[in-house]
């Protein structure tokens, strides 16, 4: 197989990815700027590949197989004001960085932001949210590449956001770069340092996670159901629902996907069984093959 750039085969998934869980990546490729991710992109379909975008791999539960394909890894990171309060920023930037550095200049939208273990090219692409503000709420454009490697910006009325849901969830490509407008606020920076205090107290924020684990129902948030459950604490081989916070699943030592997995079964079977309620996983299992169930 002959190699762009620098494909790297067997690349280890555990040590990407914020729970620590994985098998190795048949063949696996870093995108530091948008020609790279193109040329990946170009590559994996001219070979038939199948094809992982990775960012800062939270919200992510890899196979203990690995990944039989390619895994893009996406640190397109760079970051400029192109006019007041409007931030042009690579996919693969760190969204907690981007909400903490935006606050301290005074800047309002993304507070929320910080603490969140994602890249931004995720955080658009789950549309994630906290504290009541989803990314969205202040997303003007975002640049994405197609499998066959062409690069189109679309505007915010383009696409359709919902609860931790984007259109980009039904194309097959790569997220390269967002563009946000935020507001001038003199309470921006004591807002971020609040929700980061908060996190940090109510989360197990220095534990092996994937990020919470279930979306919230409408009715109440998955952590309330799951502790009413009496599930706070529970193991399964290495991995354990935090004692700390119900919607967290963490890897104590060497945790494997099916540990994980069996815990999620578990924790739906029960809230399913108390509350009538079905708990959807929010983290994405990624299957070492297509037909993997």
């Amino acid at each position: 197989m002959s190699e762009p750039l620098n494909v790297v085969a067997e690349r280890s998934l555990k040590e990407l990815c914020t729970i620590g869980i994985g098998g190795p990546a048949k063949w696996y490729f870093e995108a530091h700027s948008i020609e790279e991710m193109q040329a990946a992109l170009r590559y994996a379909s001219k070979n038939h590949l199948r094809t992982f975008i990775l960012g800062k791999g939270s919200n992510t539960l890899f196979d203990d197989r690995g990944f039989n394909g390619l895994v893009i890894h996406d640190k397109i990171s760079f970051i400029n004001e192109t006019s007041k309060g409007v931030f042009h920023v690579g996919a693969g930037y760190s969204f907690s960085r981007l909400g903490a550095q935006t606050a301290r200049q005074g800047w309002s939208g993304l507070e929320f932001a910080s603490g969140i273990p994602g890249s931004v090219g995720g955080a658009v692409y789950m549309n994630a949210g906290a504290n009541g503000s989803e990314t969205c709420g202040c997303l003007t454009s975002v640049d994405y590449i197609s499998e066959s490697g062409t690069l189109r910006t679309f505007n915010r009325e383009e696409l359709t956001f919902a609860y931790r849901y984007s259109s980009f969830q039904e194309m097959k490509g790569a997220i390269v770069g967002a563009t946000f407008a935020l507001t001038p606020s003199l309470e921006a920076r004591e807002k971020q340092r609040s929700i980061i205090n908060y996190r940090t107290r109510t989360q197990p924020y220095g534990e092996k996670s994937a990020g919470c684990m279930f979306r919230n129902p409408t009715s109440q948030p998955a952590g309330a159901l799951i502790e009413t459950c009496g599930l706070k604490g529970k193991t399964y081989g290495e991995a354990q629902v935090s004692p700390l916070h119900g919607n967290f699943l963490i890897n104590t030592n060497h945790a494997t996907s099916t540990d994980v997995l069996h815990l999620v079964n578990e924790i739906q079977e029960q809230v399913k069984a108390k509350y009538g309620i079905e708990l959807e996983s929010e983290v994405r299992y990624i299957p070492y093959n297509d037909d993997t169930v």
